[in-house]
């Protein structure tokens, strides 16, 4: 029987992976089995830039805080080797740097399964989140959308400007 200070502390260990779980926009649960060193590196300093929290967890921990978080479902995806990635900013974050990292590092790593926005997904929807582009690409996108037609508008008002006063006059040069 484990001594009470070890019980303590696993106690703990579970408590702040329940606190990250519950606050988390997102948990991605991958098996990192076959990454290097290097290629480890490469992938946190992705993470960090994304503003996203990985870290290697030990599976019984990680399944008494999902569960403790309401989450049953992940009894039979928590073995083997378990890293965690977590957000609390774009829920798509962990899942489009660990696709990307797939990808270009030909399948180092395994998609376990996770949580977005509260819900349980599957290995291919969190693959297929891995996909779209990032929150800040989205916005740009949208931005552009709605600058297009007032773009548009300029363009046309000048031509029709530039037809019925024939070229735009030279601006007069400042006296000195």
């Amino acid at each position: 029987m484990p001594n009470a200070q070890v019980l303590n502390t696993k106690k703990a260990i579970v408590e702040q992976l329940t606190n990250r779980i519950k606050a988390a926009t997102a948990v991605v649960f991958v098996d990192y089995k076959g990454i290097n060193v290097a290629q480890d590196t490469e992938l946190r300093n992705k993470f960090r830039e994304a503003g996203v929290e990985y870290s290697v967890v030990k599976n019984t921990l990680t399944r008494f805080a999902a569960e403790n978080a309401g989450f049953n479902e992940f009894n039979e995806v928590l073995n083997g080797t378990t890293s965690m990635a977590t957000t609390t900013d774009d829920p798509i974050a962990p899942a489009r740097i660990i696709s990307e990292f797939i990808k270009k590092n030909k399948n180092a790593l395994t998609i376990k399964g996770g949580i977005v926005e509260g819900k349980v997904q599957s290995v291919e929807a969190l693959s297929a989140f891995g996909e779209l582009p990032s929150k800040n690409a989205l916005v740009a996108q949208v931005l552009g959308t709605f600058l297009a037609p007032i773009s548009s508008l300029a363009f046309v008002l000048d031509q029709i400007r530039a037809q019925k006063e024939g070229p735009a006059p030279a601006e007069a040069p400042a006296e000195a």
